[in-house]
């Protein structure tokens, strides 16, 4: 698969904030909405986000549902799976891409098995990640509704001829990372 990615996580049910992903989806023209978990739920240890409505986030994303791959994040549950039309109940998911291995997860559970010079791109810490560790390329868009460690940064990562692009919601570019 060569199409362009895009790869977002924890819209924690926020309406304002998947609108606006949804905004930035549609702009990049990108052929997969790949969704690092954490949809609907704010969690118990998250504020509520702004905009808080689980239930319209679910109507917003349904139109989009062929072009959706999603993981399970530590918020997401059989009731949220029972409302969206896509399947979320994965823990992994694997995407070959111009010869590379993308393995996503939300990122809550052990780092699976990965093969040399791959790619692990996750969620959960509501941080963006660019870094190389031991043999993989690990990267993370962040939250797209509750940005954490001071880090006011909303965003998503768009894959597109061999570059990872780091951007905020609103298109603008922060950083960038090429496939191994």
């Amino acid at each position: 698969m060569d199409e362009k990615l895009f790869f977002a996580s924890d819209i924690h049910g926020s309406a304002k904030y998947c609108d606006l992903l949804l905004r930035a989806y549609e702009r990049e023209k990108a052929a997969m909405l790949i969704i690092l978990g954490d949809i609907l739920y704010h969690g118990p240890r998250n504020p509520l986000p702004e905009d808080y409505a689980p239930k319209r986030v679910a109507e917003m994303l349904a139109p989009f549902k062929r072009s959706v791959m999603c993981v399970r994040g530590n918020c997401d549950s059989e009731v949220d799976q029972m409302v969206l039309p896509f399947p979320i109940m994965s823990d992994y998911g694997r995407i070959l891409c111009g010869g590379a291995d993308i393995c996503i997860s939300h990122g809550h559970r052990e780092i699976p098995p990965l093969a040399p010079n791959s790619v692990y791109i996750t969620g959960h810490t509501h941080i963006p990640l660019n870094t190389r560790e031991e043999g993989f390329l690990h990267l993370n868009p962040g939250s797209v509704s509750l940005p954490k460690d001071g880090n006011s940064t909303r965003g998503y990562i768009v894959l597109e001829n061999g570059v990872f692009t780091f951007k905020t919601l609103d298109g603008k570019v922060y950083d960038s990372a090429k496939l191994p």
